[in-house]
């Protein structure tokens, strides 16, 4: 085991926790082309209770990387855009750029930083390339449910996770948005415990953590790019995958899988941000309309991307045999996380910020 742990330490300190290219990273909003139903929002639902006396002109600029369609940008124009220009008169006008229009996330962070750029959704991944403690919220098995992820991510975890972001980066976190729990699937056999995994072919992302627990699990992780997954399926270059629900539905990954085991081992969360000068720059009332918007917006993606998932897996059961892991054998997943790659996230990040998040799960 303390070799493990040596090994593990000295490679995760070697290279990048997660891979900065982030166009290739499937933890985004972004969930693909095979559309679900789009929502309908009723913008007047969420109008402002903050009273807007000011009048000055401004412009507040999104950048996002979820397509038109995604919760994401729904919750952001029927809950941020409209209901925010509505309360000024039109004095603040809200642009959204959706589809990675304003570059990538790994830029946008940095436009937000030299003044460019004054908000944007930021996902933990790439956050952690800035902040490594941000590698804490995607560590497997952290969270063993959503209700812990969102007592967790609105209660002192998020507390301290977004005042790193504002003291590091100079960044302000409007509130915690989901991407929602990782799934597996695979050609080969239905996933029901740890041995089951054994030698088979899973593609990871390209991160240290995920990889070593793969391996600690027997499997054989093999990081690629997103946009090479489904013809390495197709070829049987991996046996199989792992991915939010949306993702494996949206992306037709089921059309080359046979099984799907709702395991929920990695949990990715965003954050709706806004540069911390920008914000502090504006009347008192814009500042407090922001935030208002900002809360509205968080609480009704969350809402609906736990809608999408719930239904999405119904259609997924149409194609393929979904198994949902045990409490007893969710708990060996965890075990094995706990033993292995959660000991070397303590010794990086601190095992302090580790146990508050766990304790959400009691």
């Amino acid at each position: 085991m303390k070799k493990f742990v040596a090994l593990l330490l000295a490679l995760v300190m070697a290279l990048s926790l997660v891979a900065c290219g982030d166009k290739t990273d499937d933890s985004s909003n972004n969930n693909g082309s095979n559309t679900a139903d789009v929502p309908q929002v009723d913008s007047s639902e969420y109008a402002l209770k903050t009273q807007i006396t000011s009048t000055d002109k401004i412009t507040i600029r999104i950048a996002e990387d979820a397509s038109e369609i995604h919760p994401s940008h729904i919750a952001l124009v029927n809950c941020f855009k409209e209901p925010l220009e509505a309360a000024s008169n039109g004095n603040i006008t809200v642009e959204i750029y959706p589809n990675g229009m304003l570059g990538s996330l790994t830029e946008n962070v940095n436009s937000m930083q030299m003044g460019d750029l004054e908000m944007a959704y930021l996902n933990d991944s790439i956050l952690s390339g800035f902040i490594p403690e941000f590698a804490v919220i995607g560590l497997p098995y952290l969270f063993t449910s959503v209700d812990a992820v969102h007592n967790a991510m609105n209660g002192a975890f998020g507390e301290e996770m977004s005042s790193r972001l504002q003291d590091q980066l100079g960044i302000v976190n409007l509130g915690w948005c989901d991407v929602g729990f990782r799934n597996i699937t695979n050609s080969k056999k239905p996933i029901t415990c740890v041995d089951d995994l054994k030698g088979m072919k899973i593609r990871t992302m390209t991160n240290d953590l995920h990889v070593a627990y793969f391996q600690y699990l027997g499997a054989l992780p093999t990081p690629m790019a997103f946009n090479e997954l489904y013809t390495a399926m197709q070829q049987g270059t991996v046996d199989g995958q792992e991915n939010p629900t949306a993702m494996i539905w949206n992306n037709n990954i089921y059309e080359v899988q046979k099984y799907m085991t709702v395991s929920e081992h990695i949990w990715t969360s965003t954050a709706l941000c806004v540069a911390e000068n920008f914000l502090e720059s504006l009347p008192q009332d814009y500042q407090d309309a922001i935030r208002e918007a900002g809360a509205n917006t968080t609480a009704l993606q969350a809402e609906m991307i736990t809608e999408q998932n719930d239904s999405l897996l119904s259609n997924i059961e149409a194609a393929v045999e979904v198994t949902t892991l045990s409490d007893e054998a969710k708990a060996e997943f965890q075990q094995k996380a706990k033993e292995s790659v959660w000991v070397t996230a303590a010794d990086l990040y601190g095992q302090d910020l580790i146990d508050l998040a766990d304790s959400f799960n009691n």
